[in-house]
């Protein structure tokens, strides 16, 4: 998607060999003008999976969830990370290690949000070791769903997830996947 890969280069800072700060356009400030061209993008590639709701986690994967799910005309899901008052029973939790963050969460979704038989499309910012991504999958399982596919803002493809979901059997549209970021160069990945 060649407007992402120009946000990416032109407001992308690569902070490490294996962190990529998006913050101006994706997840602190967000430019809605691009999630909604998101949206269409990961609408137009999974058009023909019959989705009836998408799943994220927040809250960075929020803002191209909900303009995928408008563009689909179905339901938002997002896993919480934090603890709710509201949500203590009757829900699904996971366990998700987060490689930005160096820390495990247990991500929730109450089990009324997802039926048996739904098709659900996970969206997420971004992928490196897959770990959101496969415990988004597991809740659907539990919840007696389908992955309708897995769509990716950014991948890091010199990270293992995006390898380890396709031989995992899922299905994933990542719209720019990024094959380094050393010395400070982000170089993309051929598709």
């Amino acid at each position: 998607m060649e407007l992402l890969r120009q946000k990416v280069m032109n407001e992308g800072i690569v902070l490490g060999p294996g962190v990529l700060k998006v913050d101006s356009f994706l997840n602190h400030q967000m430019d809605p003008f691009l999630m909604r061209e998101v949206g269409h993008e990961f609408t137009r590639r999974f058009a023909g999976e019959a989705v009836t709701k998408v799943l994220t986690i927040e809250s960075s994967g929020i803002a191209p969830g909900i303009m995928t799910a408008l563009a689909l005309e179905v339901p938002l899901i997002f896993a919480r990370k934090q603890k709710s008052l509201t949500l203590t029973e009757d829900i699904y939790v996971e366990k998700v290690y987060s490689f930005t963050k160096k820390e495990t969460n247990e991500i929730t979704v109450a089990r009324k949000f997802i039926a048996p038989g739904e098709r659900v499309l996970i969206i997420d910012d971004f992928l490196a070791n897959g770990e959101a991504a496969f415990g988004l999958a597991r809740i659907v399982e539990q919840a007696g769903g389908s992955v309708a596919g897995i769509g990716i803002v950014i991948e890091k493809a010199f990270q293992p997830g995006g390898r380890l979901l396709k031989e995992a059997g899922y299905r994933v549209e990542s719209l720019v996947r990024i094959a380094s970021l050393e010395n400070g160069i982000v170089t993309f990945a051929e598709d």
